[in-house]
């Protein structure tokens, strides 16, 4: 059996159901020497602000027990200076790409929407880091708060590309953030970023990291956005949904595809083995031809009965 590894994300149509998670693949074409990207659904590329920001203090990763910490801060080199110096290289590759972008204020995040504004077809969405931890110790997440979270998404129409709201499970009020960003205007939205974690050096008996805190990736938030995803999709069914968190394996995808998911994001994975987002690939469309699924986007939402 020829399985149909097609799916969708709001009006997006992408020939496969993986992508890459913002944050673990560069700013350009880094994984295309380990990989096709052309094959997976997308490109997400690490959040960019419409001016380059230097992010955190070193050091900016620790590892967990079942994944890693991370505070690395949103450093990037801006919009303007990607889209001149690195997209042309990712687009070179055949890859779909969507642009994450992030800011500090509302009128941030409208610079940066507006800076990708008439970018090449080969960008398809943009995705609104709503919900990244390790900036300001995560004190200012606009994804804990549904009229801030929608004011974002309201702003970043000027950019003029179907937009995906990435959100937090950080905050009990997810269910209600989510409704409040499609009301908005967002056509998605992405579950999870990574969660608030600390790591303390027992040497220096101080903070490991040099942001402080920061955001904890990996295996472990996996049951965490498993659920997060189970719930906005029951609570929200006709809410696009593309699930993130602690995938490594083609069942990882499985489980989170019917939780609810329409598309899924490999992040933490890739540090281990560049290849992963294409092992998770082939792994999940194993399982749909093992399991007898022709269709991969018909595992969605098949654990709500």
């Amino acid at each position: 059996m020829t399985v149909d590894p097609r799916t969708s994300v709001g009006s997006v149509d992408l020939p496969c159901a993986v992508l890459t998670a913002s944050g673990t693949a560069g700013h350009g074409a880094e994984l295309a020497a380990y990989l096709d990207l052309s094959r997976l659904g997308a490109v997400v590329v690490k959040s960019l602000a419409a001016e380059p920001w230097p992010g955190n203090p070193a050091p900016r990763v620790r590892p967990t027990a079942a994944g890693m910490l991370n505070s690395v801060g949103l450093q990037g080199p801006g919009v303007a200076s990607w889209r001149a110096d690195e997209l042309p290289g990712l687009a070179a590759t055949g890859a779909r790409v969507v642009v994450s972008i992030w800011g500090r204020s509302v009128e941030d995040y409208a610079a940066a929407a507006a800076a990708v504004a008439g970018v090449g077809p080969e960008v398809v969405a943009v995705e609104v880091n709503l919900s990244c931890p390790n900036l300001d110790g995560g004190a200012h997440l606009f994804a804990h708060d549904p009229s801030a979270a929608a004011e974002v998404v309201e702003a970043t129409a000027v950019g003029g590309l179907p937009r995906w709201a990435k959100l937090s499970a950080n905050t009990d009020r997810v269910v209600e953030v989510a409704a409040a960003v499609a009301a908005a205007g967002a056509e998605a939205v992405t579950l999870i970023n990574t969660l608030l974690g600390m790591v303390v050096d027992l040497g220096t008996r101080r903070p490991a990291l040099g942001g402080g805190g920061g955001g904890l990736s990996g295996p472990a938030i996996h049951p965490v956005a498993v659920r997060t995803v189970f719930e906005v999709r029951a609570a929200l069914p006709e809410l696009p949904i593309v699930g993130v968190g602690g995938i490594a394996t083609g069942g990882d995808a499985v489980e989170m595809m019917m939780a609810g998911a329409d598309a899924v994001q490999v992040g933490t994975a890739t540090f281990a083995d560049p290849q992963a987002p294409d092992a998770v690939r082939r792994g999940l469309e194993h399982w749909c031809e093992q399991h007898g699924v022709p269709a991969v986007r018909n595992l969605k939402g098949m654990a709500h009965g």
